[in-house]
């Protein structure tokens, strides 16, 4: 896809990487007649707590502990105005009097932790899923979904009229329940989106037939919620970019970004992407803050017309020295931070008192977050399983004891960090030298820089609570002594390699993937790795692209390998060195990976050059590299210098006996419990979950 048919708008690339002041802290924001004491802005989350049945309790303790963590302004999932725009069955919907009352809580919840709350208007339009109440989804014209794998009914003049009419009676609504401010989503493709492309209005009447009548919809609904809504701010989150060909271009965006300032918008806040673009936009391979130049570009619009409207960033900004550096520019007024918020309530007041090394940094995995919003299952968090459970892991002492912790990966550090938390005596054993267990090597795939600030959160966290952490310290089924007088034990020693019974697997030209990705600089020129999971797919990404360079440069280096802008010259990326031919058996490539991520990866690892077989069968291992025998039966030989085993993994649970035999309360948990299905968000909340068990009930003994 070319720069020109994405419609992106080209824009100089900032060449330094995040610094840190506390301008940002010294900086309080207005919106509207809303002051806030800081400019970062919660955005918003579907959390699928919305259409709970608990009265909004959990909503609301989960904005409560956002609040008290330092939140200036939340922004809640989006709230449906009718039925048949919900985005599912778990969507809060204005007229049902039990979301309703929902709603209700989680504002006072908000106000009383010390922030302020925005209520986010919503219509999935031609996004919202038939199968969620029965009802065909309606959209400006009939144009079928990928997304929601749906044709839509084309609006009648009547429920255009209907739609703009509830959008309005949400709007008093959300005003009487005590939201400080209305947000409208017109982003993401969703039904205001819908209005304003060419693409999914192909209507020839007052609302569609040129770019003009394309914005009659969002410009009458923005009157109509002005009309009621009182003094209450009225932000647009419009599509700064939609990542989709032939859709609106940057003059059409920019024009209507300065018509909605017209009218009297207080705040835009600039989104990217629709659900069915084919460019990723908030995966954790999108380079911090590639998407801000977006949102500058509407503020030099609104500028040039003459408007002062404050406009927010948003997507891919997960750091908060990041978030000071887009401040610290002339044009962006706030930044928002969404998916951070999930990982730690608490960063925002952790970072205003300068303790940024205890933030618990959002990773972009999308696995437990957005992964889970497109369905019905309540959003958590990889790096803090207890994000929309407060209610079922409450924080605060319980009955103290002593308990040890074997294994310091994802599971463990998340078992041993919760016991801590729950006031106990916490010793944690790790036989490596550093904690992380496999996000030690997870940090050196491209993009997954961040998985290391995991690893420095807890380092970092666990000595605040006084674990003891044993690192270099492999326990044994001979150190029965050393676990002597423990309440309880969390056994977390992850997984092993599977190794592969094939001939010639024993060479030395075969090596497993723990060596590889330990040690990538000594694999040769042409690789053959037998696998098609997730693991093999992140090292093929390592050894055809090493993911270094700053900011700027990986910023630029993604652009171009999404066809969104051409590289700078002194930020080409170096043509690869290795041939790598990635198999499996059968299945597709990447099964297993997040829902949101596995198309993203896929398509950059075939960018760079990556060879992916599959529906074969391996034959032997010789010095020449894998034979095979392909699909239609022909024996072949895959030429390689290294062969790479990445074909599963094994649990690491040979301790299980012996712990069993002490006598003590245990949990097995993360990879010593199971392979199947594994992944690091089964991990860290079986190690929540494992704390919390072991801590309330010390007498029982039996696996997780």
């Amino acid at each position: 896809m070319s720069a020109e048919g994405s419609h992106i708008p080209q824009y100089p690339r900032r060449g330094a990487e995040p610094v840190t002041s506390r301008q940002m802290w010294d900086r309080p924001g207005q919106l509207g007649s809303l002051r806030l004491d800081h400019r970062l802005i919660m955005g918003s989350m579907h959390l699928n707590l919305e259409a709970r049945d608990d009265h909004g309790a959990a909503l609301a303790a989960f904005y409560a502990e956002r609040a008290r963590g330092g939140a200036s302004l939340i922004v809640t999932g989006g709230i449906a105005v009718n039925r048949v725009g919900a985005g599912g069955r778990m969507y809060a919907i204005i007229g049902d009097p039990e979301h309703e009352q929902g709603l209700a809580r989680a504002v006072a919840a908000a106000h009383e932790g010390g922030a302020k709350i925005a209520a986010q208007l919503f219509h999935a339009g031609r996004y919202a899923f038939e199968s969620a109440f029965g009802l065909t989804p309606v959209a400006p014209s009939a144009v079928y979904s990928r997304f929601s794998r749906c044709m839509p009914e084309a609006m009648t003049e009547d429920q255009i009229r209907q739609t703009l009419a509830d959008f309005a009676r949400a709007a008093a609504t959300v005003r009487a329940l005590g939201f400080d401010a209305i947000e409208v989503m017109a982003s993401e493709g969703y039904v205001v989106n819908q209005f304003l492309s060419p693409l999914t209005n192909q209507r020839d009447d007052h609302w569609g037939g040129d770019a003009v009548r394309r914005r009659n919809f969002p410009l009458e609904l923005l009157r109509m919620i002005k009309h009621v809504s009182g003094e209450l701010p009225v932000i647009f989150r419009i599509s700064g970019a939609d990542l989709v060909p032939d859709s609106s271009t940057p003059e059409e965006i920019a024009d209507f970004a300065v018509a909605l300032a017209d009218e009297g918008v207080d705040a835009i806040n600039v989104g990217v992407g629709w659900h069915e673009a084919q460019i990723p936009t908030v995966q954790t391979l999108v380079p911090q803050g590639v998407w801000v130049p977006v949102a500058e570009s509407i503020k030099d619009a609104l500028v040039a017309a003459g408007h002062d409207v404050p406009v927010i960033a948003s997507n891919r900004v997960n750091h908060v020295d990041h978030a000071e550096q887009i401040l610290a520019g002339a044009k962006i007024d706030f930044v928002s931070m969404a998916r951070p918020f999930l990982a730690d309530p608490a960063f925002v007041s952790k970072a205003r008192n300068g303790r940024l090394e205890l933030v618990n940094t959002c990773i972009a995995c999308n696995e437990a977050c957005i992964d889970r919003s497109i369905g019905d299952t309540p959003v958590s968090c990889l790096v803090n399983p207890r994000a929309g459970r407060e209610l079922e892991f409450p924080q605060g002492a319980g009955a103290t004891g002593r308990f040890a912790v074997i294994g310091g990966g994802p599971a463990g550090l998340e078992a041993a960090r919760a016991l801590a938390d729950l006031g106990n005596q916490v010793t944690l054993y790790e036989a490596e030298d550093e904690l992380g267990g496999q996000f030690r090597m997870a940090r050196r795939v491209p993009g997954k820089r961040d998985f290391g600030e995991t690893i420095r959160y807890f380092t970092a966290e666990l000595a605040r609570l006084g674990v003891d952490v044993r690192l270099g310290h492999p326990i044994t089924d001979r150190d029965e002594a050393e676990l002597s007088g423990c309440g309880g034990i969390v056994l977390a020693t992850g997984v092993l390699p599977r190794e592969v019974e094939l001939p010639g697997a024993d060479r030395a030209n075969v090596i497993s993937y723990h060596q590889a990705l330990a040690d990538p600089e000594s694999i040769g020129d042409r690789v053959a790795i037998i696998g098609g999971g997730g693991i093999a797919v992140d090292l093929a990404h390592l050894l055809v692209d090493d993911g270094t360079g700053d900011l700027a440069g990986r910023q630029q280096g993604f652009l171009g390998e999404w066809g969104l802008a051409e590289p700078a010259a002194e930020h080409q990326p170096p043509k690869p060195t290795r041939t790598v031919t990635l198999m499996r058996r059968t299945g597709r490539v990447g099964s297993g990976m997040g829902l949101t991520t596995r198309w993203a990866v896929v398509g950059s690892i075939r960018h760079h050059g990556v060879r992916m077989l599959t529906d074969i069968d391996y034959q032997e291992i010789t010095d020449d590299g894998l034979v095979i025998t392909d699909a239609d039966g022909e024996r072949q030989l895959i030429a390689a210098d290294t062969v790479i085993i990445a074909a599963g993994q094994e649990r690491n649970d040979s301790l299980v006996a012996m712990i069993a035999g002490l006598g003590v309360p245990y949990r097995v948990v993360g990879g010593a419990e199971s392979t199947a299905g594994l992944n690091a968000v089964r991990a860290t909340s079986q190690g929540l979950q494992a704390a919390y068990e072991l801590a309330r009930s010390k007498d029982r003994v039996g696996s997780f």
